[in-house]
C-alpha cells in the first residue's frame, strides 16, 4: 500500500525540490564563480532587483534529452532562472543564465524558458533585463536547438520598438546567445571576465589557421573599441547591473509611456556664458563636445553611450529641465568631427531608439562633413551615411539642433535642419553653414577670373572674405528660414529647453500606411 498523503510530506517534498533548484550546477561550482569575484545567477537577481520581489517562473523545468547520458545530467531549471520583480519599484521580467548548469547551454527548455519571459514582457508592456552567461547551443540535443535559440531570435524581434530590452554580457556568451543579445536595444558587458562571438578561437585557428585568445576576439575591450556591438562595458558583475538600473532610469517601461520626468533644482532659466570660453571661435582649435553637453543638461549628468566607439560622435541620454532627452552631437576632438562609418551607424542606431521610446533628441553641430576617402567610399559610406537620413526622417519625436561653429555639405541633412523633419533650428553667431567651403566655392566661381588677376593670391582672399560674409554667416541661413535664430551661445541651455516645453505634446499627422520602410542596411 502507497503511504498516505498528508500536507506535511508534500510540502517537504516542494521544499526539497526548490531547494535543489537553488543549488544549480552544486555548491563547488557556485563556489568557484565566487572565489574568481563573480555573482552567481541568482545573485545577480537577487543584486538588481528590489529585495523580496522577484516572483520565479518554471524553476522545476528540466531538459527532456536522453541521449549521450543526458538522461543522468538533470538539473531543475535547466540552467537559467527566469521570473519577474521590480526594480526601483518599475515592474521588469528578467532571466539569469547559469553557468554552472551544463556550461549555461541552450537547449529546448532552457530556450522555451526565455522564450516564455521575453513573450510575457511584450504582452505586459515591462521591460526585460537578459543576463547572459551561455555557452552557446547544446549540442547533446541536435535540432531541438532551432526551438530552443531560434525561437529567442523571434521574441527579441517582436519586442524591438515595444519594451525596452538590455541585455548583459556576464560570462560566455557564443553562438546563438550572442545573436539574441545583439537583437536587444542595449548590451552591457563585463571585462575581463566575459565574451561574446559566434565562432570560439579553436574553430577560428582550425579554419583559418589564426591563433587568437578569447579576449581578443570577443572580449568587452575589442566590443566597445573596435566593433561597436557593446554600448557600455563594466569592471565587474556588480557595475554592469549598476549600469542596467541607471540606463533603466533614462527609459520608459514601453514604447506607449515617455520616461518619467524627475523634479530638478537645476533652473531652467540658467545662462551658461561659460561656452564662449569652452568653444573657441577658430575653426582650426578643438574641445571636448562632452564638456559642452555636460554644460547645458541638468546638473552635468550626462550618460553616454558607445563612449570608446566612434569617438567622433557623441551620443547619450541626460535631463534637461527634469525630462529625458537623447543627445547626438559632433566631437571636434576627433578626426574634426567628421562623420564615417562608425559614427553614421553609431547616430542612427541611438536616433532610432530614441524614436520608439518616445524620447526627445538635441543635436550639438560642429562638422566639416562626411570624411573623403578611398576607404570610407569603397567600404560603403553612401550606405551607411544614408542610415542616418532615414533615421532623422522616420523618428516623430521632437528633434531640436544647435549648430555651434559649423556644418558643411551632406551633413547638413545629417546632423539636422528642418528639411529633414527638425522642429527647431538653432546658430551661434558664429556658425558657418554652407554646402561648399569658401575658399573651394571661390576657386570654382572665380576660376576665370583668378587666371586673370594680377595678384591671385591677393584676388582670391579677398572673393573668400566676401563669400564668407554673404554666404557663410548664420544671418544667411536665418533670411531663409533654414535656421529658427541666431542665439547668444549663454543662452543654449534656455532655449532648447523652450523648445522641448513647446515641442512636449508634438503630434505628427498620420503618414502614408506601409508595412515597413526599408532602411539602407
Amino acid at each position: 500500500m502507497p503511504a498516505e498523503k498528508t500536507w506535511k510530506k508534500e510540502l517537504e517534498k516542494l521544499h526539497a525540490r526548490e531547494k535543489e533548484a537553488q543549488k544549480g550546477g552544486g555548491q563547488a561550482r557556485l563556489q568557484k564563480l565566487r572565489e574568481k569575484g563573480i555573482l552567481t545567477a541568482r545573485e545577480r537577481i537577487n543584486y538588481i532587483l528590489d529585495k523580496g520581489s522577484f516572483v520565479e517562473l518554471n524553476m522545476l523545468a528540466e531538459h527532456q534529452c536522453h541521449n549521450f547520458g543526458m538522461d543522468k545530467k538533470k538539473f531543475a531549471g535547466d540552467g537559467v532562472i527566469t521570473g519577474y520583480g521590480t526594480i526601483g519599484g518599475r515592474k521588469v521580467f528578467i532571466y539569469s543564465e547559469d553557468v554552472t548548469v551544463l556550461g549555461g547551454s541552450t537547449g529546448k527548455t532552457h530556450g522555451a524558458k526565455i522564450h516564455y519571459i521575453l513573450k510575457l514582457a511584450r504582452e505586459n508592456m515591462v521591460p526585460v533585463i537578459c543576463l547572459n552567461a551561455s555557452a552557446g547551443a547544446r549540442i547533446q540535443e541536435g535540432m531541438d536547438n532551432v526551438y530552443g535559440i531560434t525561437g529567442m531570435f523571434y521574441q527579441n524581434s517582436l519586442n524591438s520598438g515595444v519594451v525596452p530590452q538590455i541585455a548583459a554580457i556576464m560570462g560566455a556568451c557564443t553562438g546563438g546567445a550572442a545573436y539574441s543579445a545583439a537583437l536587444c536595444d542595449f548590451i552591457v558587458q563585463v571585462e575581463k571576465t566575459s565574451y561574446v562571438f559566434i565562432t570560439g578561437p579553436a574553430v577560428i585557428k582550425e579554419v583559418t589557421g589564426e591563433e587568437v585568445s578569447f579576449e581578443e576576439l570577443g572580449g568587452a575591450k575589442v566590443h566597445s573599441t573596435k566593433s561597436g556591438v557593446v554600448h557600455l562595458s563594466a569592471r565587474d558583475d556588480r557595475h554592469c547591473l549598476d549600469l542596467i538600473k541607471d540606463l533603466l532610469n533614462f527609459l520608459p517601461q514601453n514604447n506607449r509611456e515617455k520616461p518619467a520626468r524627475k523634479a530638478c533644482a537645476d533652473s531652467n532659466e540658467r545662462e551658461v556664458p561659460e561656452l564662449i570660453d569652452m568653444v573657441p571661435i577658430q575653426m582650426s582649435k578643438t574641445y571636448d563636445m562632452k564638456q559642452v553637453i555636460r554644460t547645458i543638461v541638468d546638473e552635468g549628468d550626462f550618460f553616454e553611450i558607445h563612449a570608446v566607439f566612434a569617438m567622433n560622435m557623441v551620443v547619450g541620454f541626460a535631463r534637461m529641465d527634469g525630462r529625458v532627452v537623447g543627445l547626438v552631437a559632433n566631437n571636434p576632438r576627433f578626426m574634426g568631427g567628421c562623420l564615417d562609418i562608425n559614427s553614421s551607424d553609431k547616430a542612427a542606431r541611438f536616433i532610432r531608439t530614441c524614436d520608439a521610446f518616445n524620447i526627445p533628441i538635441i543635436s550639438l553641430v560642429d562638422v566639416p562633413g562626411f570624411l573623403p576617402g578611398l576607404d570610407q567610399e569603397h567600404s560603403g559610406i553612401i550606405r551607411h551615411g544614408a542610415k542616418m537620413l532615414y533615421a532623422w526622417t522616420e523618428a516623430t519625436v521632437p528633434k531640436i539642433s544647435c549648430i555651434l561653429r559649423k556644418m558643411y555639405g551632406g551633413a547638413i541633412p545629417a546632423m539636422g535642419v528642418h528639411q529633414i523633419g527638425f522642429d527647431q533650428v538653432f546658430a551661434w553667431p558664429s556658425a558657418e553653414m554652407q554646402m561648399v567651403g569658401a575658399e573651394p566655392s571661390v576657386k570654382i566661381l572665380y576660376r576665370r577670373e583668378l587666371e586673370q588677376a594680377e595678384d591671385p593670391a591677393a584676388y582670391l582672399e579677398q572673393k573668400i572674405e566676401a563669400y564668407q560674409e554673404l554666404y557663410l554667416t548664420p544671418y544667411h541661413s536665418a533670411s531663409r528660414s533654414v535656421i529658427d535664430a541666431v542665439i547668444h551661445p549663454k543662452d543654449t541651455r534656455k532655449k532648447i529647453i523652450s523648445a522641448l516645453s513647446i515641442l512636449a505634446g508634438k503630434a505628427e499627422s498620420p503618414r502614408q500606411f506601409r508595412k515597413h520602410g526599408n532602411i539602407p542596411l
